[in-house]
């Protein structure tokens, strides 16, 4: 049976999928001690296909970009299923970092990024509250759109 957190994603539309498999030399998370840190996810649907593709400020808009968010953190939250098992187990949200690509003149990464914010807060409540780093950047693996990396606190 699912657990609360994954009751309420299931609420919002949201099912956990397979995590996507790292694609280069390097694992999807690891844990020390309480802490989960969980690698960089690209804005892939379950069926591995780009959310949105491109750069931001330049053929890619912000509502797309924080769709892209939302979809980084939807694996964010299936790679911590599949270290732990239950999504319940996570105790803090401690820190995101996100990656934008942007054009040169595109000064909204944080609103993009808040699609990923906003999804840890509806997910974990006052725990999905967290720090956040937002870069933009001039490229993402496959042209992503946006790639979100994080740190969570464990029991």
């Amino acid at each position: 049976m699912a657990g609360t957190v994954e009751q309420k994603l299931a609420a919002q539309g949201i099912v956990l999928h397979e995590p996507p498999s790292p694609v280069a030399n390097y694992v999807g998370f690891v844990r020390t001690g309480n802490l989960l840190f969980v690698s960089g996810q690209v804005c892939v649907n379950p069926d591995g296909k780009l959310i949105a593709k491109g750069k931001l400020g330049a053929g890619v808009t912000v509502e797309q970009g924080s769709a892209a968010a939302r979809g980084c953190a939807i694996n964010l939250l299936a790679q911590i299923k599949a270290a732990l098992g239950d999504l319940d187990k996570v105790v803090r949200v401690v820190r995101l970092g996100g990656f934008v690509n942007s054009a040169p003149d595109f000064l909204d990464g944080p609103k993009v990024l808040n699609g990923a914010s906003d999804l840890m807060v509806a997910a974990f409540g006052d725990k999905g509250r967290h720090a956040r780093t937002t870069v933009g950047v001039a490229s993402l693996p496959s042209d992503a759109a946006v790639e979100v990396e994080g740190v969570f606190e464990v029991s």
